[in-house]
């Protein structure tokens, strides 16, 4: 259906403010989405509405509104309306727009992440049971999603121990000649090399699926019945096999929070208080809980936790692709729970509901995931409050005019100048900021040469701030002495940056924590500050995790370039004509000693390839 737009006449806005009154005559009361705009054309909040008169002029009244919903009407100085056909359609449309231009006002999701599930492909003839994230692309099927990369690593270590299912990658799989150590320690029945023969795979792996489902008790049933029978024919080995797996399977389901309960579920509880709101997910699967995770949208203006669920829930499932389940339990009924069951049941292509009132084992969920919302705010809220603490404390020591609002620092990481690698963290007043986290690899200096490497990484940085892809820091925090300060400093210069403060933490005589000098670039004046002051602390805190976001770049650069072959980047030389060489001889080494008489040997290679591939190896020649 064509969305018609109604908007406004400009000459409504006055200098003075927003005609609201003006603009509510003329409004609709059909369904639809209405964005708010500042007098800069910034959007301030989007919305929809069932009667899009009765819900804008709620903003307009001249009593009952918050504080924080008083100052964003204060800045309105725009609306625009899109009618739509119903209010789902509205509620689709505004989490669109939500996505994209996420406005400030709004409750916003930080949760872009793709979920990670458990595959087994259907094209293998002992086929792997492994980690896979993102949504489904292969042939095959997927459990899940699970909340964490951990919750499935816990699920395939399970699944390894009870039913000796391979997790190993396909090209290891097929190169074996004799078991790994997974065979040894009774991880694995060594499929590999034919010590377990494909029915009696196929049968272990329909068994991991069967768990997989939340079919337990009728898994433990079948399990039984087949070491009956094993008994019966007198395969004693398979019969001892079976009652252990039927033994971890006990031991499994005594430790799971529910029992014999069935279906998928996603149980939500939400906790609201000045300064933080948490939403605590349970996921269910199978009537068998696989995990949780916590949520803390930001919320810009006083909501109830039953219109923070709602925002949260149309963003969760509507914004991406995210499997929606049969039954999504909340801690309180919705203000538009129809509407959103609608929308779900439109994207999910089949009925699911959203409910309140629960029973049983369903109001167990519930009650838990409610409790650890209320305690992981008020965990969250202690922690605000210490971080605050410690920003003011870095503004008294530093003698700074305000509070800093953003802090970047910067590390560089190498091992002998090989593969070296510089990290920008970026610290704001809600602690860590991941999403503006930055890796630079350095190039074309020489190795292990730190001041050049970290002139280079800021330089790379505040010029594209300079350009507007970034926004400029209070605070320039550099991991190391006078030197690398010094160029931060030649750095801020060059490109004519004045308002930036550059502090160099340096370590001390002892080199020990604690013991930590500051480094004013302005000035030169070196602080020591008490090994239990709080500025310290947050010092150290955003140091360490620029030195660790730094280690784990260089680490992982590094381990790329040696696992590099040599054959590679070898003109004429393609995937194919690596297999057969390292075929042909057994690996890399043997290739380089090889003459080019014994290249030439090689089915695919001409004696004029096998001189350019022993020039290549040999370039000193």
């Amino acid at each position: 259906m064509k969305l018609a737009e109604e908007q406004q006449d400009p000459a409504a806005d006055s200098a003075v403010g927003f005609d609201s009154k003006a603009f509510l005559r003329r409004l609709t009361q059909r369904p639809g989405v209405y964005q708010m705009y500042d007098a800069g054309g910034k959007i301030l909040y989007v919305g929809k509405a069932k009667n899009l008169k009765s819900r804008v002029s709620s903003y307009f009244r001249s009593n009952g509104l918050s504080t924080k919903t008083q100052a964003l009407v204060a800045r309105i100085c725009r609306i625009e309306v899109t009618v739509t056909g119903s209010e789902t359609e509205a509620l689709l449309l505004e989490q669109n727009l939500i996505k994209q231009q996420r406005p400030p006002y709004n409750i916003l999701l930080r949760d872009d992440k793709s979920y990670p599930y458990i595959f087994v492909s259907d094209r293998d003839t002992f086929p792997a049971i492994t980690f896979q994230r993102g949504a489904g692309r292969k042939n095959g099927r997927y459990f899940g999603p699970y909340p964490s990369s951990g919750a499935v690593k816990e699920s395939l270590n399970l699944l390894q121990k009870v039913f000796r299912i391979r997790q190993c990658e396909d090209s290891f799989f097929r190169n074996r000649s004799r078991p790994c150590l997974q065979y040894q320690i009774r991880r694995c029945t060594a499929p590999c090399v034919g010590l377990i023969s494909e029915d009696a795979y196929r049968q272990d792996l329909n068994h991991a699926m069967q768990f997989l489902q939340g079919r337990s008790q009728e898994l433990m049933q079948t399990l039984a019945q087949e070491m009956e029978d094993a008994a019966a024919r007198l395969e004693f080995e398979r019969a001892a096999s079976l009652r252990d797996q039927i033994s971890a399977l006990q031991q499994v389901q005594e430790q799971q929070f529910v029992s014999g309960q069935s279906g998928d579920a996603d149980v939500l509880g939400c906790a609201v208080q000045p300064g933080g709101v948490c939403v605590h997910a349970l996921f269910v699967r199978g009537g068998r809980v696989i995990g949780s995770k916590v949520y803390h949208p930001r919320v810009s203006i006083e909501d109830t936790p039953a219109e923070v669920l709602s925002a949260f829930i149309a963003q969760f499932y509507l914004s991406g692709p995210r499997e929606i389940p049969a039954a999504v339990i909340v801690s309180v009924e919705l203000p538009d729970q129809e509407c959103i069951q609608q929308a779900l049941e439109q994207r999910r292509g089949r009925k699911m509901v959203i409910m309140s009132r629960v029973r049983g084992d369903r109001a167990g969920w519930q009650r838990l995931a409610q409790t650890n919302a209320e305690q992981q705010l008020g965990s969250h809220l202690a922690s605000k409050q210490n971080i605050y603490n410690r920003y003011l404390a870095l503004q008294d020591a530093l003698g700074l005019d305000s509070i800093p609002q953003r802090l970047e620092c910067f590390d560089i990481s190498h091992s002998s100048g090989e593969a070296t690698v510089a990290s920008c963290v970026v610290f704001d007043r809600e602690g860590p900021k991941k999403s503006d986290y930055r890796r630079f690899n350095i190039e074309d200096i020489t190795g292990g040469d730190d001041y050049a490497a970290m002139h280079q990484a800021l330089s790379r940085r505040y010029t594209r701030v300079r350009k507007g892809e970034g926004v400029l820091p209070d605070l320039l925090i550099i991991d190391g002495g006078k030197g690398q300060v010094a160029q931060a400093v030649m750095v801020m210069e060059e490109l004519q940056i004045n308002d930036v403060l550059v502090v160099g933490v340096a370590k001390g005589p002892t080199r020990k924590a604690g013991f930590e000098v500051l480094i004013r670039g302005d000035s030169g004046e070196e602080t020591v500050l008490a090994s239990d002051s709080p500025a310290l602390h947050l010092l150290q805190h955003i140091r360490d995790e620029s030195h660790r976001f730094a280690i784990t770049g260089h680490r992982a650069r590094r381990g790329k370039a040696r696992r590099k072959s040599t054959l590679e980047g070898i003109s004429g030389v393609g995937p194919k004509r690596r297999r057969e060489l390292l075929k042909h001889f057994g690996g890399v080494k043997e290739v380089e000693r090889a003459s080019v008489e014994e290249i030439a040997k090689v089915s695919t290679i001409s004696r004029t390839l096998a001189q350019e591939i022993y020039a290549a190896l040999h370039p000193e020649s």
